[in-house]
């Protein structure tokens, strides 16, 4: 467990995770008070990230749990092996025999039965899914409950108790406690509004898109390669792209994938060939390529230097109003 704030921030750097203060003074409240986090933002912004970071910074294994529409208990908490269920009967049908073998009417056979119906119905025969193991495990693990808005209201209603009391109810074995209590982050892209009662269980963390200078430094530490000059203008330039009217902004994890791509290219600039040829490593939306290869073409009175100095000074429509034009 971290000391301060300021330790968890350092840690984090460490992994490669640039952390503001509001998320390093979240994660170290979390261990001390031992609360869930619900961190929402836009997609791509590093919350699946910041969980990676902190099993890696605690030393704690990662179990993630990946949402979507109809999830149910019997992929995130457990379900029965039937097929082992079956075989073991097939095993003991001879050992079944002999119990059942002097039973008088079918009310007694049942009897004998039921008294066993444990065997079939025990942790043996348990498969268990992330939520499960999370709770069952021998060491203290991080819980990623990821894209938790792309689970139903139902599913939301069902962690209620993980989250409140780090237990969970099995008809056929009774209640389980956590044998370490998990240290969880739920994610969300705020496609849905989530439930007040899932809200209260958690501290709440809101992860946007970073700044100018943030966003340089996460860049200069996950692609050395790319020069400060260039690694300058494509943050710039993404920058500017997110003030426009697109159907999906470009994320931190694309601006790092330009940045890679760019090195690949063996680019020493951002002239205007090179933007046309690489937008849709940032942009994923047709509409979005053309809207801003015509933003590009409304900009060619001036050069690309130019353009770029220009938009470092908040003039140019890559990082302007006139992106929306």
């Amino acid at each position: 467990m971290q000391n301060d704030k300021s330790q968890v921030k350092s840690l984090l750097r460490d992994q490669q995770y640039i952390a503001t203060d509001e998320i390093s003074t979240v994660l170290f409240l979390a261990e001390r008070l031992g609360k869930p986090i619900l961190a929402e933002g836009p997609a791509g912004v590093g919350k699946t990230e910041l969980a990676k970071a902190w099993a890696k910074i605690t030393g704690c294994p990662l179990i993630r749990l990946q949402c979507y529409e109809g999830l149910d208990e019997s992929k995130a908490l457990y379900e029965w092996e039937y097929a082992k269920q079956m075989l073991y009967t097939q095993l003991l049908r001879d050992k079944l025999s002999q119990l059942l073998a002097n039973a008088e009417t079918l009310t007694e056979a049942a009897d004998r039965l039921a008294n066993e119906e444990d065997v079939f119905f025990s942790e043996r025969f348990l498969l268990a899914r992330p939520l499960l193991k999370a709770l069952t495990s021998n060491e203290q693990v991080v819980l990623l409950i990821d894209e938790i808005d792309r689970a139903d209201a139902e599913f939301e209603a069902f962690l209620l108790e993980i989250l409140s009391d780090f237990q969970v109810s099995v008809p056929e074995l009774g209640t389980i406690q956590a044998k370490h209590q998990p240290l969880v982050l739920l994610t969300s892209n705020n496609t849905r509004e989530l439930s007040e009662a899932l809200k209260r269980r958690c501290l709440y963390l809101n992860i946007d898109y970073p700044s100018v200078e943030t966003e340089m430094n996460i860049v200069r530490m996950r692609v050395p390669q790319l020069s400060a000059k260039l690694a300058q203008q494509a943050v710039e330039v993404v920058q500017g792209l997110r003030n426009m009217d697109l159907k999906k902004n470009p994320s931190v994890s694309e601006t790092i994938d330009w940045a890679r791509a760019l090195v690949m290219l063996n680019a020493d600039s951002l002239d205007r060939e090179t933007l046309e040829n690489t937008l849709t490593v940032l942009l994923k939306h047709e509409s979005d390529v053309q809207k801003a290869k015509r933003a590009l073409m409304q900009g060619r009175g001036q050069g690309s230097e130019q353009s770029l100095r220009d938009q470092r000074r908040g003039k140019n429509r890559w990082a302007g109003s006139e992106w929306n034009n």
